[in-house]
């Protein structure tokens, strides 16, 4: 598909930034457009400042930037579920929401209906078409350390034909000394790390002042359902944490897993952690229509964990079984699983158990 006008996502980052300077290079007529998203929430990053950089970014381009006001969105599909998985016993990752129903949802409707053909963002992956098989395919960055295939799992057919991902093929190192090169200020502004509307990642205190979560003290309990001392609430634990439990053991003692009904939070050995089986559901599949027999695939159940073969297998209910050759720590329902096949991604899911 040829494209000639491309709307670029722009965050104020020297990703956002390099994707645009990327394609003004390779010809493209090219505007930038910033999400305000957030409400406010005491501490958390600054969409001000956010916004200011990535215009700044836009005037040293010498592009259109635009403001686009997804607030009311991002409060009803990620802050909102984020409360609400973990008021259930997940734990979420907010992000895929985001990318799901806001940055490649609402903003590249956006984009298309202001006459863009294309949105790009600064994410490290790349999208290629496959003519034998028809379909656009999400692939890999180059990058390895960087690589953010595992958050975009997600993207519909429709969407993959409508995205442009220029820095998937560069080093993070490349960008930067192509951004100061042509005289961005973002160009060695650091990386941000923590959920955007999270002041200092303290999800807790965010539950409890924007969610109304209350903190319910219950019984931490062992695999057998042994007392073993009182929590502080179930929301402030989290698969495989060790730290803050406050339990004393002759050995050391991990979160296994969380009972919301009954408020207990079970705990153990970290051998226990370990398994060779998940079931996800929300499924997504890219390179595949659908899977409709077992499939071999290296699959990852956190962005920031090797992947691990295994095969995925359909149930009959939709959902999808998958099985690891070895076990996997600490397997966390709310989490991601995503599969490959090489550089590929095949599709993803949510784990419910």
């Amino acid at each position: 598909m040829a494209f000639k006008r491309v709307c670029v996502a722009m965050s104020g980052g020297v990703d956002s930034t390099g994707a645009a300077l990327l394609l003004l290079r390779q010809g493209y007529e090219v505007s930038g457009v910033t999400l305000r998203l957030r409400p406010d929430c005491p501490g958390a990053q600054s969409a001000e400042a956010e916004i200011e950089a990535a215009g700044a970014a836009a005037r040293t381009l010498g592009i259109p930037h635009a403001v686009l006001d997804l607030r009311d969105l991002f409060r009803t599909e990620v802050m909102e579920r984020f409360v609400s998985e973990y008021a259930q016993g997940r734990t979420p990752n907010p992000c895929l929401d985001c990318n799901r129903a806001v940055k490649f949802g609402a903003m590249l409707d956006w984009a298309l209906a202001q006459g863009a053909d294309a949105l790009a963002t600064g994410h490290y992956a790349d999208v290629s078409f496959d003519a034998p098989s028809g379909r656009w395919r999400l692939l890999r960055g180059r990058d390895r350390r960087k690589d953010q295939s595992y958050f975009l799992y997600q993207l519909t057919q429709r969407q993959l034909a409508h995205l442009l991902l220029p820095v998937g093929r560069y080093e993070k190192p490349a960008l930067r000394a192509l951004a100061a090169e042509a005289g961005l200020a973002n160009a060695h502004r650091a990386d941000s790390q923590d959920i955007c509307f999270i002041p200092e990642g303290d999800y807790v205190a965010f539950l409890r002042r924007y969610g109304g979560a209350e903190l319910v003290p219950g019984d931490f309990v062992d695999q057998s359902g042994r007392v073993l001392g009182r929590h502080r609430g179930i929301p402030c634990y989290t698969t495989g944490q060790r730290k803050g439990l406050g339990v004393s053991a002759g050995a050391p003692l991990y979160v296994l897993g969380k009972d919301p009904a009954a408020n207990t939070v079970t705990l153990g050995p970290d051998s226990a952690l370990y398994t060779r089986e998940l079931t996800a559901d929300r499924l997504n599949w890219i390179s595949i229509p659908a899977l409709e027999s077992p499939m071999a695939v290296t699959a990852r159940t956190r962005h920031s964990q090797r992947e691990a073969a295994a095969v995925a297998e359909p149930l009959p209910d939709g959902r999808v079984r998958v099985v690891f050759q070895e076990p996997q720590r600490a397997i966390t329902p709310g989490q991601a699983v995503v599969f490959y096949d090489g550089e590929a991604v095949v599709g993803g899911g949510t784990i419910v158990k």
